[in-house]
């Protein structure tokens, strides 16, 4: 290639540089998210031309076949998603990026085996070993958030030592190729120890730390990515990997800040194992009186406030009751109640869930507040309406200093003059813990499906 293309290609990846940053940035709120992923698509359309306009390309017919596959996948794909079902796909889209770096390592392996300059061989290690973590590690997420494993923490007797262990072989293993590059059997040892890593580092971790683990995860997708880019010299790889890298482990950090945990807790904690279901009369006698209301109360409370702050949690997600809670609340605006939403940072199965679901009802961005920017405002509120939320509302997290949620922050829906909490049963939330907030004075209970309880709230208020 010329110094000319050479530099158009360099200008190219520089402004698919600036593209993906100033996507990351209106990223970070729900009403430029859909502009900010419009500028990184651009931005990657970019990349992908530039690359291919730089290497040298054996067949592009073989490009674009797998363009119209994958792009039709993907299209399908994001077409046919529930809004509920969105924390599985950015799971396995995780996995995917990972899983993809790490097949361009291998191959970059047999191509270049087995002359390898040093710094060349540890990032293709590096992209093996994080992008296989992350492979297996984003299926077992997606699997227990599909339900198609238990979503509580899997443990085992020794989990803890045995997970040590074959980290530590998985280092020699990097060691011995890195000493014989051209020893394949123990390339592909170290790239299969690393898939079982993946496994068996997140099967002992319970859904309510689930929006950790998908930050986590999409953050060493990143992190391979970038390895990639080193292995291939290429600058739009680096570049794409360092950002998703950073931001993620940012996210991941904000996420452990908003349940206050660690990181180390919510990988090693098993947290959530030990939780089991009780019934409501259970639950009464070990810890006071359930009041149990009727539809028709709560529509009534409902249509009389002057304030309401409705609080969504996952069991909004698992009823799909989205549309109705912004049905609901248009009809109590038009009776003049101001209505607002109270979002806790870690309510559902991925950051942002309930942002994402409320939006796929046409909820204004604006009624949407998080968590410190609407906390003070309960104390003033006449209705707190929580629906399906649980742990993030629980009063013992202030008040009970051996609970393992203790510390963490929390909605203060107990401090409004009336709370109604939409449930299903008396279940505890993945804490495994029993909720206070279900036996003040101030609450009033109404349970069933929420979808089917807003419904009728709804009817009713319509008269």
């Amino acid at each position: 290639m010329t110094d000319v293309m050479l530099q158009t290609v360099d200008l190219s990846y520089l402004a698919a540089a600036v593209l993906f940053m100033l996507g990351l940035k209106k990223l970070s709120s729900p009403a430029t998210a859909r502009a900010g992923n419009g500028l990184s698509m651009l931005g990657m359309t970019i990349a992908v031309a530039a690359t291919l306009f730089k290497q040298e390309i054996l067949s592009f017919n073989l490009i674009i076949i797998g363009v119209v596959i994958g792009g039709v996948i993907g299209a399908v794909a994001a077409k046919r998603v529930q809004m509920t079902a969105m924390p599985e796909m950015i799971a396995i889209l995780n996995g995917c990026g990972g899983g993809a770096s790490a097949m361009v390592a291998v191959s970059e392996y047999h191509r270049l085996s087995p002359r390898f300059e040093t710094f060349l061989l540890i990032t293709l290690l590096l992209s093996v070993i994080v992008g296989t973590v992350t492979f297996t590690g984003s299926v077992i997420a997606f699997s227990k958030l599909r339900g198609i494993i238990s979503g509580r923490p899997i443990v085992y007797t020794a989990q803890r030592a045995s997970n040590w262990l074959l980290g530590i072989v998985v280092i020699c293993l990097t060691i011995g190729v890195c000493l014989s590059p051209a020893n394949i059997s123990v390339f592909y040892g170290l790239t299969f120890l690393s898939l079982l890593l993946g496994v068996l580092l997140v099967i002992p971790i319970g859904g309510a730390d689930m929006p950790v683990v998908i930050s986590l995860l999409n953050s060493l997708s990143g992190v391979a990515v970038s390895m990639t880019g080193f292995v291939l010299s290429n600058n739009a790889l680096i570049i794409v990997g360092s950002l998703v890298g950073a931001a993620g482990l940012i996210l991941t950090r904000l996420m452990c800040e908003a349940m206050n945990r660690s990181l180390t807790n919510v990988l090693f904690g098993a947290f959530g194992a030990v939780g089991k279901g009780v019934d409501v009369a259970g639950a009464a006698a070990v810890a006071g009186t359930i009041k149990s209301y009727t539809v028709e109360d709560a529509a009534t409370m409902l249509e009389n406030a002057g304030t309401v702050i409705i609080t969504p949690g996952y069991g909004m997600a698992v009823a799909q009751a989205q549309h109705a809670v912004r049905e609901l609340a248009s009809l109590l605006e038009n009776k003049g109640v101001k209505v607002r939403y109270a979002i806790h940072p870690v309510a559902g199965r991925m950051p942002g869930h309930m942002n994402v679901l409320l939006a796929e009802a046409n909820v204004p961005y604006d009624k949407l507040f998080a968590m410190e920017d609407i906390n003070a405002d309960f104390a003033h509120t006449d209705v707190a309406l929580v629906v399906g939320a649980n742990d993030v509302v629980n009063p013992a997290a202030r008040n009970v200093p051996s609970s393992p949620i203790y510390g963490m922050p929390i909605l203060n829906v107990d401090q409004a003059k009336t709370v109604i909490v939409l449930k299903r049963s008396m279940r505890p939330g993945f804490a495994g813990i029993e909720n206070e907030l279900f036996l003040k004075d101030n609450t009033m209970m109404v349970f069933g499906d929420a979808k089917e309880t807003l419904q009728k709230i709804i009817a009713y208020i319509k008269g």
